[in-house]
């Protein structure tokens, strides 16, 4: 799956069939729009889409395999870099933003120095995630071409159908559609897939959020039809994954809670909080159960200092006290580190500073410094143990989902009991994030309470938590009655637009990553009526 983001032809390379006609007049509503704010056509369009997890939740920042896929929602950031220079100040080039959403998200313009690219993540501003994709480029472009380098001008007119604080990746579809439209923007003919998620990684953490590395993998590398297997270690690696054929046939439903999950606004008690608590958790495991002295290491999580780490020198120190020569399996591994977390972190109300910094031989100063001055955090105790238990069961779950697919179902005229096992899975997860991870809310466990009564094989919060999102592991003959079910005894409690009604539950297909798609003289944009195989799951 590595190699360059794909330059599209027509929104069919792009898009599923069912999407084309919405999306044909989206695409030509934005280049219209942006001729009508610049006075000029685009040169391109760059494209990066959500995500929802399938499973593998809040396990990506400790470096464990996560299994998402892409879905149609996106965003678009419409490009031209004819912008005179005698606009910008001596010394800099400017940025010309616009959003289609004029009346939420105001037009801004920038004089950016060409040495530095300044972000105030105190500051909840929507160009600040445009502003960290383009820092992330032009670092990359400086390693690329040199210190000197100097970036283009560009006017920009962006458009997301992601929803904010839904769950659904929104923040990183704009981080890494930011990030390539830049690269693009100044000459790039092809961009690595790698190269631009790690950049996107790494980016929006300049936003204020200790984000992980499934987000952007699934934004940029998935494949239509095939959800995304993502491995963070020994590097970046991202494979497509099929779901057998299933009978009765299986489908995805997300479903909005409408409870809105910010992860810059609630960051310092939800989402931040929970990553430091994960690192803080592998330095004391490390403390505890390896021998004194013993250093863990420096790895691309976003302290540095991760579970997975901790995971991997353990048993290797293991291995060569015993001179084992051979190794445990992962899931065995895995298995034994739930027993060993319960066991030696048995404080269930949580660790202090002074407890944790006693344990780890360092004072409490330096404790902060390396763990919880990176990332505004709010907390008089950490749930070491919780989040611990959380990652490495988490985990484990998705190496028996994968396990499942790949063995595929036995009795393939009815696979229900199939259907069941995977969806147990993603009930344990739920159940998990509710009760260990504390990442769920009533809303959330609510919806998934109705889905399973109304048929869902399994279900589930996906994203951050808080709020957000859900997906449904549902037969195919369920659909009805589960969407029914959910307005009846949830959505109609609501008071609820037209719109956020016909956005309240979306039947999910797995959808493309990142694109590039040029734009022509030769006016709308192209739709290729090509014939396609199946764009569904199975």
């Amino acid at each position: 799956m590595a190699g360059p983001v794909p330059v599209a032809s027509s929104l069919s390379d792009i898009y599923t069939i069912d999407a084309i006609g919405t999306q044909a007049k989206r695409w030509n509503n934005l280049l219209t729009r942006f001729q009508s704010i610049y006075g000029q056509q685009a040169e391109f369009v760059a494209r990066s889409p959500g995500r929802v997890n399938i499973i593998g939740e809040h396990i990506d920042y400790s470096l464990y395999p996560v299994l998402p896929m892409a879905i149609t929602a996106d965003s678009l950031l419409a490009v031209s870099t004819n912008v005179t220079s005698a606009s910008a100040k001596e010394g800099h080039y400017k940025i010309k933003i616009a959003n289609v959403q004029d009346g939420r998200f105001p037009a801004h313009e920038f004089d950016i120095p060409y040495d530095a690219v300044d972000i105030d993540a105190t500051v909840h501003e929507w160009t600040n995630y445009f502003k960290s994709g383009l820092r992330g480029a032009l670092e990359l472009l400086r390693k690329k071409h040199g210190k000197d380098f100097k970036p283009k001008s560009m006017q920009i007119l962006m458009d997301g159908t992601v929803p904010a604080g839904g769950g659904l990746s929104s923040s990183a579809a704009f981080v890494s559609s930011s990030a390539l439209a830049v690269m693009v923007a100044n000459g790039e003919k092809t961009v690595d897939k790698t190269e631009l998620t790690e950049l996107a990684i790494v980016s929006e953490r300049a936003v204020g959020v200790n984000s992980g590395g499934m987000d952007q993998s699934a934004s940029v590398f998935s494949e239509r039809g095939s959800a995304l297997f993502v491995s963070f270690t020994p590097s970046l690696k991202a494979r497509p994954v099929s779901f057998p054929k299933t009978n009765p046939e299986l489908t995805f439903l997300i479903a909005q809670s409408f409870v809105t999950a910010d992860k810059f606004v609630t960051g310092p008690i939800h989402y931040n909080l929970r990553v430091v608590e994960c690192s803080l958790a592998a330095a004391y495991l490390n403390a505890v159960l390896n021998p004194p002295g013993t250093q863990l290491p420096s790895d691309a999580s976003p302290l540095s200092v991760s579970l997975h780490g901790f995971h991997e020198t353990y048993f290797a120190l293991e291995e060569h006290a015993s001179g084992a020569t051979k190794s445990k399996s992962t899931e065995a591994q895995l298995e034994e580190l739930v027993a060993l977390t319960a066991e030696k972190l048995d404080k269930k109300d949580g660790y202090t500073r002074e407890e944790i910094a006693a344990v780890l031989n360092i004072s409490v100063d330096e404790l902060d410094k390396q763990f919880t001055s990176r990332f505004p955090v709010r907390a008089d105790r950490f749930k070491l143990r919780q989040r611990a238990l959380h990652v490495f069961s988490e985990a484990l779950r998705v190496l028996k989902f994968m396990s499942l697919l790949e063995q595929q179902p036995t009795n393939t005229d009815d696979t229900s009991e199939y259907n069941a096992q995977l969806g147990d899975l993603l009930n344990q997860t739920q159940d998990s994030c509710r009760d260990v991870y504390e990442c769920s809310c009533k809303e959330i466990d609510e919806l998934c309470s109705i889905a399973r009564n109304a048929g869902s094989y399994g279900s589930r919060l996906t994203g951050a938590g808080w709020g957000g999102c859900s997906v449904h592991l549902v037969p195919a003959d369920k659909v009805k009655a589960v969407k029914e079910a959910w307005e009846r005894e949830y959505y109609s409690k609501l008071d609820l637009s037209e719109e956020q009604k016909e956005a309240a539950v979306v039947v999910s297909k797995p959808g493309s990553g990142s694109a590039v798609y040029l734009v022509e003289d030769t006016g709308p944009v192209k739709i290729d009526e090509r014939d396609r195989t199946s764009d569904g799951l199975y």
